[in-house]
This record gives structure tokens, C-alpha cells and sequence, in this order.
């Protein structure tokens, strides 16, 4: 490695290493002016407040901006160069424009690219996990919350039906079980309540009645109350689509094959969410090419018009990615290709980018 790449692979990181500083810094001092009353009304420890709050909601909103820092950057420290005419200097030595991106560009985007790619899918998961546990203690209000009209599938033979379910008490209003064998029902169980026993992990059946089928032949039971085990678990009920954000991504991947198996109706979000982990890392290398594109020429406008347009074309990409993504859970569009399609565009415009910048 030239001593050429090992400088602006130094200005580079360095750019974006102080930029994402500086923004973490901000990012929680406007957080905490928006969430004081809550510490102070719910009496949140203040080593809590930063151990488990703040220290988890760094990695939170950090990778969350991680891939529009890296292209903020590019821009900043390559218009730089090419304010200094230090881009003209590489040129007129020999050194090709494209040789200028490909090695030592393309080096920094591929570690900020597995850095992204790491974070998204296990370290995030782990910092959101403990900032979701901190928030229900300490941040949101306890809500009575009932879900209704409930139909799941927990396994690949046994089928429940509810007319409820009320988070407060983990309890099931009339709760039914059924359990078939080839297309056949063997069982089925009612109970007018089923409540969550948290200590010996079973549910509580009140007035239950449970018949199982064999051929003709009928067996019927009934009784005022039954612990039984099922394959199922108060979290089962969560409709909290945040909770696909602390999973990490092999919980996730298996999560969300147990909510195809209920026919849950929130699976789209999980699979954009799975998606979006690694198509947004890649964006890395996109926007990575197009800021040095961009920025590389020395033009009237300086650096404020590169921040300009590096700005502009930030918002353009956030925006095709909301479109798409919006698209997916309203018009039943693939969760792979709506995270995916706005790289598709920014690929062409990368070419075209770096066709003209030599130019």
C-alpha cells in the first residue's frame, strides 16, 4: 500500500469517525432534553439512565444514519482534496482517477461495510433489547392493551381461537384449541378463560371442556379448573412491530417462520426488516463511489455546494427507500425487493456518476 493510500485512508476515517461523534453527542443531548420528565417522573436511576439507556441508544442511532455518515464524509474530506488541489497533484503524477477510488475508497467502504453489516445484525438487536427493557420500566406508560378476534396456528397440527387476549393480566377470553392428526380433528379444548401462570410457566383453564375424537367414538371432559402446557406464550400476542429490532438475525430468521405458522399479518415487516440489515450496509459502497464522484472535481461552489448536493442526493435515497418500503406492507410488494430496488437506482447513478466525474 502506497503512502498516497494510506493518507486518505487516514482523511477518510478520521472524517467520519469525528462527524459520527460529534452526532452521537448531539443525538443524546437532544434525547435526554425530550425524555427528562420521564427519568424524573418514573425515578429512573441515573446510573441506569446512561449505563442501560444512552450507552444502547448510541449503537441505536448511530447505525441507524451509519451508511448517510460515510457519504457526508466522502463528500467533506474529498472536496477538501479537490479544494487543495491535491486530486490535480494525484493526476498529474500518473495515478489514474479510478486507481484513486479503487484501492483506497473502496478499502474504507469495505470495513465501514462489515462494521454495518455486524451492527446491524447482532450488536443493535443486543443495544435495542436492553433500551426496550429500560423504556417499559422507566419511559412508557403500562397500558390495559386487548387484542381481539384471535386465530393461530402454533404448530403444523394445532390451530387456537380467541375471542381476547388483555396484556394486563396475560389472560385468554374464550379460548379455543384444536389439534388435528392427517386432516382430522382429534381434540378440541374451550375454556371461558385461559390465564398466564408466570411462576410454573402454564396456562390456568377456568371452566374448561375438552372432547377428543377417535373415529366415531367421543370422549367428552369437563372441570372448573386445569394447568395445562401449550406450545404457545404470552409474548406470542405482541403485536409490537419494535420487537423485530431486538432480535438478532438468526432470532429473527426463526421468528419469523413461527409467525408464518400463525398466519400472523405483521410478517412483512419482519422480512423488510431482515432485508434491510444487509441492503442497507451495502449502500456503503453506492454512496461511497458517488460522493467521491461528486465531490472529486474542484468547481466554482467549493464544498458547500458538494455538502449540497451530497445532502440533496441523501434525501433522494431515504426517500426511494420509505416509497418502496411503504409499498411492501400496503400493496403487497416483495420485502426483498423493497429494500433492495432504491441500491438497483443508485448503482445506475453511480455509473453515471463516475463516467462524467473524469471528464
Amino acid at each position: 500500500m502506497k503512502k498516497l493510500d494510506r493518507y486518505i485512508i487516514r482523511k477518510f476515517l478520521g472524517t467520519f469517525v469525528v462527524a459520527i461523534l460529534l452526532f452521537a453527542v448531539l443525538a443524546i443531548v437532544v434525547d435526554f432534553s425530550e425524555h427528562i420528565d420521564d427519568f424524573l417522573e418514573k425515578e429512573a436511576p441515573l446510573s441506569l439512565v446512561f449505563s442501560q439507556y444512552y450507552l444502547n441508544f448510541i449503537p441505536h442511532i448511530l447505525f441507524l444514519l451509519f451508511h448517510l455518515f460515510v457519504f457526508i464524509s466522502v463528500i467533506f474530506f474529498t472536496s477538501q482534496l479537490a479544494y487543495r488541489s491535491e486530486i490535480v497533484a494525484m493526476l498529474a503524477s500518473g495515478i489514474s482517477f479510478f486507481r484513486i477510488m479503487l484501492v483506497p475508497y473502496l478499502i474504507c467502504a469495505s470495513i465501514l461495510f462489515a462494521v454495518q453489516l455486524l451492527g446491524n445484525h447482532f450488536l443493535v438487536p443486543y443495544s435495542n433489547q436492553n433500551m426496550l427493557d429500560f423504556e417499559s420500566t422507566y419511559m412508557k406508560k403500562k397500558t390495559n392493551f386487548i387484542l381481539q378476534n384471535i386465530h393461530m396456528q402454533i404448530d403444523t397440527n394445532t390451530f387456537i381461537y380467541a375471542s381476547s387476549y388483555r396484556r394486563q393480566d396475560s389472560s385468554v377470553r374464550k379460548f379455543t384449541v384444536e389439534r388435528f392428526k392427517e386432516q382430522e380433528l382429534k381434540s378440541r379444548m374451550t375454556a371461558t378463560v385461559a390465564k398466564w401462570k408466570n411462576p410454573i410457566q402454564k396456562w390456568q383453564l377456568t371452566d374448561y371442556t375438552i372432547r377428543t375424537f377417535d373415529g366415531v367414538k367421543e370422549t367428552l371432559t369437563k372441570g372448573t379448573r386445569k394447568d395445562t402446557t401449550l406450545l404457545l406464550h404470552p409474548s406470542d400476542f405482541n403485536q409490537n412491530t419494535d420487537y423485530k429490532e431486538a432480535l438478532s438475525t438468526p432470532e429473527l430468521i426463526t421468528f419469523i417462520e413461527k409467525e408464518k405458522l400463525k398466519g400472523s399479518p405483521f410478517v412483512v415487516h419482519y422480512e423488510i426488516e431482515k432485508h434491510r440489515r444487509t441492503a442497507i450496509p451495502f449502500a456503503t459502497f453506492i454512496l461511497t463511489f458517488i460522493g467521491f464522484g461528486v465531490a472529486s472535481r474542484k468547481v466554482r461552489g467549493g464544498m458547500g455546494l458538494h455538502l449540497l448536493v451530497g445532502i440533496g442526493i441523501s434525501a433522494t435515497y431515504i426517500l426511494f427507500l420509505q416509497i418502496s418500503m411503504t409499498l411492501a406492507t400496503n400493496a403487497n410488494f416483495s420485502p426483498f425487493l423493497s429494500v433492495w430496488i432504491p441500491n438497483f437506482i443508485f448503482v445506475f447513478v453511480c455509473i453515471y456518476v463516475l463516467i462524467k466525474a473524469p471528464k
